[in-house]
């Protein structure tokens, strides 16, 4: 009997009228030929979004009772899990979050041993207001989560802001997120595969830094990669070195490159403390291993207290084996992150 592979998640999420639910109404408009099973989140039991997204056949279970990222968390798997009983054909799943939800429960949900064999997360895809983030990320900590949890963050209302404005915001996000990949919007239109199925959530994804501080400290050039799409205009910051520190209020993020092997044993007990101690501080954590005596390279991305990692593919001859870690959080402790790799070199 053939397996079915698990069918991918995609969450939308974003602060109060960034543009969530127009994002929403335009994906089920399009003809990408997925049948769509969609979760709108409500704090009320009277359901306003539902209203909103257009009159399609796709299915809709909706949680009035709360926010899906806290308490009724619970919910969300049960909402899931009872999809999959009622037997109704879908191939993707959408999860539109409220406004003020910290994505980062939502995206640990997806490691659960009843969920993981059957749905996977493919990627958080947040919208932002460019007129009103500045201020936003000043009011609280909801907007700073949302868009260090993204791997896909649409810069939306772009026609309401000047050029230098956009430049600049884009580059405060990119600080707070190196993974990201911006696009610029206006009503949130967007190609489809831009948002849909990009597996960003893989294991097996490249690890790509649209920081110019993911280059080794010797490579002085500036490389465009893949991230840099048609639409995301905007001017690189030029760093010489792999450890600059990006920081905006409390959330920032920094790269780490290594290039000694690494010890297993004590990489994995650094790694658990790591996740003990500082877990709920750390959003998310990607990275290749560089292990002495393993022939391949070792992947792991982690979300939280939840983490992942597996060996990937051989090492290619000529290829620099190196280690490159990413953290992504609050107020995290550099210092001591570092500290605690350069502990788990190889004798």
């Amino acid at each position: 009997m053939k397996v079915k592979p698990p069918i991918p998640v995609t969450v939308l999420t974003g602060y109060l009228g960034a543009g969530k639910t127009t994002l929403l109404n335009h994906i089920l408009t399009q003809n990408h030929g997925y049948k769509c099973a969609i979760i709108i989140n409500e704090f009320g039991v009277v359901s306003i979004d539902n209203q909103l997204v257009v009159g399609v056949d796709e299915e809709i279970v909706e949680l009035n009772n709360g926010c899906i990222c806290c308490r009724v968390r619970g919910d969300l798997v049960k909402s899931l899990t009872e999809l999959f009983k009622k037997q109704k054909r879908f191939d993707y799943v959408l999860i539109e979050t409220t406004g003020l939800a910290d994505p980062g429960p939502v995206a640990q949900t997806f490691f659960m041993p009843e969920l993981s064999k059957m749905l996977r997360l493919d990627g958080i895809v947040t919208v932002v207001d460019a007129r009103h983030v500045e201020k936003e990320l000043g009011d609280g900590p909801e907007a700073a989560a949302q868009i260090a949890f993204a791997d896909v963050l649409l810069l939306n209302k772009t026609d309401l802001v000047s050029t230098e404005e956009l430049a600049r915001i884009e580059a405060r996000i990119r600080k707070m997120n190196p993974l990201v990949k911006i696009h610029r919007t206006m009503r949130s239109q967007i190609e489809i595969g831009k948002i849909l199925d990009t597996k960003a959530r893989d294991l097996q994804s490249p690890l790509l830094l649209n920081e110019a501080h993911a280059h080794a400290p010797e490579e002085k050039h500036h490389h465009h990669g893949p991230e840099c799409e048609e639409d995301c205009e905007h001017d690189h910051e030029h760093h010489e070195h792999g450890h600059e520190h990006s920081h905006d209020d409390k959330v920032g993020s920094f790269h780490i490159l290594e290039e000694r092997p690494l010890d297993m044993k004590k990489t994995e007990s650094w790694l658990g403390e790591l996740l003990q101690t500082m877990g709920a501080d750390i959003y998310r954590s990607k990275g290749i291993l560089y292990v002495k005596a393993q022939p391949k390279r070792i992947v792991f991305q982690g979300v939280q207290m939840m983490f992942d990692a597996q060996p990937e593919r051989f090492w290619n001859t000529g290829e620099k084996r190196q280690s490159q870690l990413v953290f992504i959080g609050r107020e995290l402790n550099e210092k001591k992150i570092r500290s605690g790799l350069e502990s788990c070199i190889a004798e």
